[in-house]
């Protein structure tokens, strides 16, 4: 606990792993805790730790797998001096300087605290879930849509997200079914309108998924009528679960300012927050883009941030 750093990393992820990159590249001597692999949220590597196949991320014609992509961005920055903690922070005092992070009973100083704990998609807890994630379940349209070029796939929902994805993923695939629990849905009326007047959007009103099939791959859905409960097969090839985001945000309540949908408040165009030397990256304060390329590059602002913000204070 004596030694005072100049950073330290709050989780990993795209985010968290390229502000590791570039603060170690600047001689800051990051330290990154990076999360608990037995975490459900924000475990290290984030969420791409739970795909298989990215094709979206620039450099990789060929596409690579998620967590090998995060294991070569988690090399990267180690090669460069940063080290690493395979821990959950469980507390943090931002009202003294320097900062005190608690890792259970260790304490860790700092001068600067970047934030990329990241978000989690919220799901249906049901069985198969978590173990099909990447093999036909998806929680990302833009991330995985290509994949079901003509096929049939569901998307279960009644937001605007879910309406969004619905209406993209209709590109690529020769049907969708749009699954909503209610007979109406949440969604802005411009969005509704969009969705009821594509050709290819099929509606299941009052339904729910009460069943992923599949063992090593989804192999449809059987559902259940919220009102007769009916059951019904649906044999698709892909099920996207658009029900909404969580930030992991948990740990700075009271501490951070919070957006009304949990993610963390930054100043426009920075990664800064409402506390001098606290910044924040990635998925826990953009509840807009989600995508790992958006989040590295606001990983790097982060680390530029907080390079300048120590220099600016003498550091």
């Amino acid at each position: 606990m004596s030694e005072i750093r100049d950073v330290v990393i709050i989780g990993s992820g795209p985010a968290g792993l390229t502000a590791a990159i570039y603060a170690a590249r600047a001689s800051l001597s990051p330290l990154v805790i990076e999360g608990e692999p037995s975490s459900t949220s924000d475990q290290p590597g984030g969420q791409l730790m739970l795909t298989t196949d990215v094709e979206n991320f620039p450099g990789f014609p060929e596409g690579i797998m998620g967590p090998e992509l995060m294991s070569n961005f988690r090399s990267q920055a180690q090669r460069f001096g940063a080290k690493f903690i395979t821990e959950k922070v469980t507390a943090v005092n931002f009202e003294n300087r320097p900062f005190e992070i608690s890792v259970g009973n260790d304490k860790y100083l700092t001068r600067s605290v970047i934030i990329s704990t990241g978000a989690q998609s919220l799901m249906l807890n049901i069985p198969n879930e978590s173990r099909l994630i990447g093999h036909g379940l998806s929680t990302c349209a833009t991330c995985d849509g290509f994949f079901f070029r003509d096929q049939e796939i569901a998307v279960v929902g009644g937001g605007d997200s879910a309406i969004e994805e619905a209406i993209f993923l209709t590109r690529f695939a020769s049907k969708v079914y749009l699954i909503h629990r209610r007979d109406e849905l949440r969604a802005s009326k411009i969005m509704q309108e969009r969705a009821f007047q594509n050709p290819k959007l099929e509606f299941l009103w009052n339904n729910e998924v009460a069943q992923i099939n599949g063992d090593q791959k989804l192999d449809g859905i059987t559902l259940n009528n919220t009102i007769t409960s009916e059951k019904l097969d649906l044999k698709i090839q892909g099920l996207f679960i658009a029900i909404g985001h969580r930030p992991n945000t948990d740990l700075f309540k009271g501490h951070l300012e919070l957006k009304d949908n949990g993610y963390l408040v930054t100043l426009p165009d920075s990664s800064r927050t409402a506390i001098d030397g606290v910044f924040a990256c990635g998925d826990v304060q953009d509840d807009y883009y989600r995508q790992a390329i958006t989040a590295a590059g606001s990983g790097c602002m982060a680390a530029i941030d907080a390079e300048r913000w120590l220099e600016e204070h003498g550091h």
